[in-house]
């Protein structure tokens, strides 16, 4: 405290300040309490109001007050500091574990994020970001890696049938929810075309959806369904990572049949798959024969590729596809999407068979997942290439 408490006149003068008990006699305003003669043997902390004098200490020495008592100096009244209460730390070790304590919440913290960054991030900022992990990362439990059973479960929720409307017929085809809000990844020549799309999802629920971007040379597209939320999104793995061999599942709507589940391995890598990118072969995919024409090895299947045709580097896999399979997902042991399948052969068009004979052989192919990764930003962009 800087505040005087001794006025000129207010007090008795001596000669020596320290002349016995006399030398703080009472205060001429009666309001104040007397300082006690002696230091107290134990000081506790003192509340006072506003204006009013703490006297926590015995008799202090006066500054300025060497010479006489001319009432003149400022009372120095050094903080007496109380003692810790039983049971309670000192000040000095409370402060040295600050920092500590400090690490400590923020280790506490990070490691409450680290679980869930994404989905928060996701679901307080409003951002539709695709789940993405390696092949290590296992969406179904550990003991249940590789059970198809449980990858189906786990998985379906997140797959699709795609039914577009075209000029002169319909388009039936999968496709794979990325997002919660509804942005689905298909094959481009299921939509292409399209007059209007409509998505039914696992749970029965229909969409009406839009094209959001096309990447013909690809196959790839890139729908959005309108007024949808809370959607489960598939996670998308690493292609990279696939060897041959590896355990596989294929979800989609092959006829129209949606949720069917077929499981097999991969047979082969970095097939040269040739498809067609004129808008009308995508409405063979619901009339004709039913079967995606392409083109693999130097020869045609399925029918006519026509004349505008890309080629891309595919995942070959013996499981079971069919029409309407086109865009739909396969998995790999851990849950992950690897691929997005897109051609299928099929013995009756180039047998001549009767279509009762048609059917999957075992000759899948699937667009590697991390193709579909590197053409998403594109594909939000709008561009219909």
């Amino acid at each position: 405290m800087t505040e005087s408490f001794r006025r000129d006149g207010e007090y008795e003068q001596y000669e020596n300040p320290y002349q016995g008990a006399r030398q703080h006699s009472s205060p001429v305003n009666p309001e104040w309490p007397p300082p006690p003669a002696y230091r107290p043997a134990q000081a506790e902390p003192v509340s006072a109001a506003p204006g009013t004098p703490a006297w926590p200490g015995g008799p202090q020495p006066m500054a300025g007050g060497e010479g006489g008592g001319d009432g003149g100096g400022t009372a120095v009244l050094p903080t007496v500091p109380a003692e810790p209460a039983p049971g309670t730390a000192p000040a000095a070790r409370k402060r040295a574990r600050g920092p500590f304590a400090l690490l400590a919440a923020v280790a506490i913290v990070a490691a409450a994020i680290g679980g869930g960054t994404a989905y928060a991030f996701q679901e307080l900022t409003g951002t539709d970001t695709a789940a993405s992990s390696s092949t290590t990362t296992s969406v179904v439990p550990s003991s249940k890696k590789g059970d198809v059973a449980s990858i189906a479960a786990a998985v379906s929720p997140s797959v699709v049938e795609v039914s577009a409307t075209l000029s002169n017929g319909t388009s039936t085809g999968s496709g794979v929810i990325i997002t919660s809000g509804g942005e689905i990844v298909t094959n481009n020549h299921v939509v292409s075309g399209a007059q209007s799309i409509k998505v039914t999802t696992s749970d029965g629920k229909s969409y009406t959806a839009k094209v959001v971007g096309t990447d013909s040379k690809k196959d790839l597209a890139l729908i959005k369904l309108e007024g949808a939320s809370g959607l489960k999104p598939a996670t998308l793995g690493n292609s990279s990572g696939v060897k041959v061999g590896d355990t596989v599942v294929a979800i989609g709507s092959p006829e129209g049949l949606s949720g069917t589940v077929t499981s097999g391995i991969v047979s082969a890598l970095d097939r040269d798959v040739t498809v067609s990118t004129d808008e009308s072969q995508g409405q063979q995919q619901g009339g004709g024969d039913g079967n995606w024409p392409f083109q693999f090895g130097g020869r045609q299947f399925n029918g006519d590729t026509g004349s505008s045709t890309t080629t891309y580097k595919a995942i070959q896999t013996d499981a079971s596809l069919n029409p309407g399979n086109s865009g739909g997902a396969l998995i790999d042991a851990g849950g992950n999407i690897i691929g997005i399948n897109s051609a299928m052969y099929s013995a009756s068009s180039s047998s001549g068979s009767s279509s009762s004979d048609a059917g999957s052989i075992g000759l899948g192919f699937a667009i590697p997942i991390n193709t579909v990764k590197a053409d998403l930003a594109t594909l939000r962009s709008g561009s219909t290439s």
